[in-house]
């Protein structure tokens, strides 16, 4: 046998693979199943099937490694279409040399000889591609497997078609089959962190999981050319793709994917072309290119995909890189003829359907850099409403300069401003604001401008003058109500939640008339935000889950942001209202609905839901979801959120011990411009308290949070202010705060600043009992973190007094909570001393009371008196913190045993 045939424990390096480096993760659940099946004695087979690059390979290279290890002879062969064509030719390497299978009985007993090698050893053989390998392979395969000298591990495509031959050996009764899928996105994120060496932000795995369509090969190459084009980098805190760039994949990826078109054959290769210029198409228009049995056959043939909705059917490529790898080999001649080929085709049929008008105008727009300007104007319109904000500037960019109306600069405006081009955004509405032709037309502008300012990191007395000159021009009592309610968006915008509340007061539950529909959605964006920040968290809920409703609901006709935008003061809402855990998950889902062109949105729902992770105690989560507010906010130069997503990095950073991280985020906020935002007053001093602690200086971390929590107080931020005296409590200032604390808890209807003065007032008094109802208290409400430091502070007060068994009953607890903290460190967080371990005798009574055995067995079986049983029983419980045998079996979970 040559080195090249076996495979040793230490490596399972796949040929079939550059980069063995990437780590095999998300099989666990395979590799279990392949665990209990190589335990049995008398023989075995497991096969892998799946698509094309799904990574059954990698797994069944894992399996033929972890085999080696345990005690097999490992062997190799890969099955190929040529080999097919030689009998024996993919396995002709395993056979002995000069072996005559001519002679079944001495052939085979002489590979049999061979297989086995000089320690006779036992022997696997995986076999990759099972379904190409010839019939003479196959059945000496078989004929191996039913007299017990060897192993099979194989992989099948899951679109072939194997011979007859494979079928009766995949088929088995000791072969098992696993069938593999594509990564889903939360997969994909384990296995980018493990293999880029670090968290990766969350639209970067989404875009890696939708262009890749969870394809580990497909992801592979994706990265690998994201890294060489210098596309994907890390900015310290998680990696990013750069804003707007492409994945390029790599010239491997693209032939893999050619070679699969391919075999579509020419015939096929114009529905292709039209799939991926212009697709998905109903089925009638795809049908122009290629016949339904070609379309058929295409689709058995993994290359296209129907869908039916309703009575409709319609027709799309397999994968989204199919197209990419397509549109790239086009002529630009050729792309131009299908374009507008198909463009007169929907034009013959009237244009009926919804979103027809914006295909027409992108098709022509993408063939002659031209098309009929209502036609771009209607098409921009549609995009609008689809919040594809890039495609409304295409769109409006190409429209010649006599064709622009007030609405269409107004449009563009918006769209600009969408897109954090703050700027263009201003000069577009000033020139809307010349073209106005009456009143609602400069109403609408004038709107619209504030709005720009207020999101832009400009001063918001700008907006607010704007919005003053709007007011003292408006005759109509309807106009002023609006623009009142727009004041009031901008005071809480600015800081002032209070005073933007008494210019909400008379905001109608919902839009009373179609003209103010923008203004009351923005007021009815701030108005749960302010309540919330003033501490009335369940009319905030209320009013943020209204606000959603009804702007889905009209969210054709408005030109606003994305309605998931209105989830942002809901998330706050539920944050301060104790419920961490629904707001994580609206939070998520939220943000996974959010277009790639809503940057501010998106900006914003990452800064709140890292707020939400750091409130609940999870580090390095909230560090990953600041990171990428981060990146959002210095795409469109948006300082109000990138100042608190930069204070969060330096916060959880610190937390995490990664000071230097925490000191380069907090130098990049001394840099960015202060401006007002939604976020609470006083939070973005967070970042420098918690690096204080962190670095031992918990005097100045105390008087940085109380100038922060002054601030909070005098601006009407009763939450945030919350917050800022816990973590003074925590820091080892209760004594200053409780009174304060039990004060916001009365004027509150938060259960979560309950939660915080109940542990607030523990601290005070040192009071274990306390201590732990608070960890309790806070464990219900999410915050591990808190519940976390409650209970260990317990545990200390409790060791110091002497009484063992309550302590070990409060370490189990605060270890418990500390299990979701992810490595945080705080200053209450430091362990208490460690109660005394049991002793051997100890650990054995303890082990057999826990089996329910009775103290006069015990004391039989280990030749004691029943009373020395009882002693060592009760020092066992006192130790362990249980009172009675039944909480035993928990209790000795995880203690080692003692020495002897």
């Amino acid at each position: 046998m040559s080195r090249s045939d076996s495979v040793s424990a230490r490596t399972a390096h796949n040929p079939k693979d550059p980069m063995p480096c990437w780590p095999l993760i998300g099989r666990e659940r395979e590799l279990e199943v392949f665990a209990r099946v190589k335990t049995n004695r008398r023989g075995w087979g497991f096969v892998v099937s799946g698509p094309a690059g799904v990574g059954k390979s990698r797994l069944a290279e894992e399996c033929l490694a972890r085999a080696v290890r345990g005690g097999f002879q490992g062997r190799r062969a890969t099955a190929s279409a040529a080999a097919a064509a030689v009998p024996l030719g993919a396995i002709a390497h395993l056979l002995p040399a000069g072996v005559d299978l001519s002679d079944p009985i001495a052939g085979f007993a002489a590979v049999a000889a061979g297989l086995g090698g000089p320690d006779r050893r036992r022997c696997v053989v995986l076999v990759d591609d099972l379904h190409l390998l010839d019939t003479t392979s196959v059945m000496l395969l078989r004929q191996l497997m039913d007299a017990g000298l060897i192993r099979l591990i194989a992989t099948i495509r899951s679109d072939a078609v194997p011979s007859e031959a494979v079928q009766t050996l995949a088929r088995g009764d000791a072969v098992h089959h696993v069938e593999l899928a594509a990564f889903d996105q939360g997969q994909v994120e384990t296995v980018l962190h493990a293999a880029l060496g670090g968290p990766v932000g969350p639209n970067t795995v989404r875009l890696l999981h939708d262009v890749s369509g969870g394809n580990a090969l497909y992801l592979r190459e994706l990265v690998h050319g994201a890294m060489a084009a210098e596309a994907l980098a890390s900015d310290g805190q998680a990696w990013h793709l750069a804003p707007g760039s492409q994945l390029p994949g790599t010239t491997r990826l693209t032939g893999l994917i050619g070679a699969h078109l391919a075999t579509a054959g020419p015939s096929a290769r114009p529905v292709l072309e039209l799939l991926a210029l212009c697709g998905p198409l109903p089925l009638a228009e795809a049908q122009a290119a290629a016949s339904r049995q070609a379309l058929t056959d295409l689709e058995h043939a993994g290359l296209i995909l129907s869908n039916q909705d309703g009575r409709r059917t319609s027709v799309m490529l397999a994968h989204p890189l199919y197209g990419e790898v397509i549109r790239a080999s086009l002529p630009d001649l050729h792309r131009q003829s299908i374009l507008l080929d198909q463009a007169r085709r929907v034009e013959a049929y009237g244009a009926r359907r919804r979103g027809d008008t914006l295909c027409i105008a992108t098709w022509r727009l993408a063939a002659t850099n031209t098309a009929d300007p209502a036609v771009l104007i209607q098409a921009a319109g549609t995009a609008r409403n689809a919040h594809d904000y890039p495609q409304v500037i295409t769109l409006l960019d190409a429209v010649p300069e006599p064709r622009h109306t007030a609405q269409t600069r107004l449009l563009l405006g918006e769209a600009l401003s969408q897109m954090g081009r703050w700027k263009q955004a201003d000069f577009a509405l000033t020139q809307a604001e010349e073209l106005a032709a009456d009143e609602q037309e400069k109403l609408a502008v004038a709107l619209a401008r504030t709005a720009n300012l207020a999101w832009s990191n400009a001063d918001l007395t700008q907006a607010l003058a704007v919005n003053g000159t709007a007011l003292s021009q408006a005759c109509s009592p309807v106009d002023r109500h609006v623009l009142q309610a727009n004041e009031g968006f901008l005071r809480i915008a600015a800081g002032q939640p209070a005073r933007g509340l008494a210019l909400l007061e008379n905001l109608e539950t919902e839009p009373s008339h179609m003209r103010n529909v923008r203004t009351w959605l923005r007021g009815a964006l701030a108005k749960p935000t302010a309540l919330a920040l003033t501490g009335h968290t369940q009319q905030a809920i209320a009013w943020a889950e209204r606000a959603h409703t009804i702007h889905q609901q009209l969210d054709d006709h408005t030109l606003v942001p994305h309605p998931a935008i209105q989830h942002i003061p809901l998330v706050l809402a539920l944050t301060e209202s104790g419920r961490l855990a629904e707001a994580r998950t609206t939070a998520e889902n939220a943000y996974a609905r959010l277009t790639d062109s809503s940057l501010i949105a998106r900006a914003w729902m990452a800064v709140f839901l890292g707020r939400t992770q750091w409130l609940a105690g999870h580090p390095a989560s909230a560090r990953r979801w600041y990171a990428e507010a981060a990146t959002v906010a210095r795409t469109i130069n948006h300082a109000k959120a990138l100042r608190p997503a930069l204070a969060g990095l330096a916060a959880c950073a610190a937390l995490l011990g990664n000071l230097d991280a925490a000191q380069t985020a907090l130098d990049e906020q001394a840099t960015t411009p202060i401006a007002p935002s939604f976020l609470p007053t006083g939070e973005e001093h967070l970042g420098q308290a918690w690096l204080l602690a962190a670095r031992g200086n918990l005097t100045k971390a105390r008087a940085v949070l109380a100038e922060a929590a002054r601030t909070a107080r005098s601006t009407g931020h009763l939450t945030s202010e919350a917050l800022l005296l816990t973590d003074i409590a925590r820091l080892g200032g209760a004594q200053e705060t409780a009174s304060r604390l039990t004060d916001l808890a009365k004027a509150c209807d938060s259960a979560f600043i309950q939660a915080r003065a109940h542990l607030t007032i523990a601290l005070t008094k040192n009071d274990p009992v306390r201590l732990l109802h608070a960890a309790d208290e806070l464990q219900n409400i999410g915050a591990d973190l808190l519940a976390a430091e409650a209970a260990t502070t317990a545990a200390t007060a409790w060791h110091r007094t002497g009484q063992s068994r309550r302590a070990t009953t409060a370490t189990r607890q605060a270890a418990q909570a500390t299990t979701h903290c992810q490595t945080a460190r705080t200053p209450l967080l430091t362990a208490p001393a460690a109660a005394a371990p049991l002793t051997p005798r100890e650990h054995e009574i303890a082990l057999l009371a826990a089996t329910k055995a009775a103290s006069k067995d015990i004391a039989e079986t280990l030749k004691l008196s029943a009373r020395t049983v009882e002693n060592h029983l009760q020092h066992a419980y006192t130790k362990l913190g249980v009172t009675t045998r039944r909480e035993l079996t928990t209790a000795l979970k995880g203690q080692p045993a003692p020495p002897l």
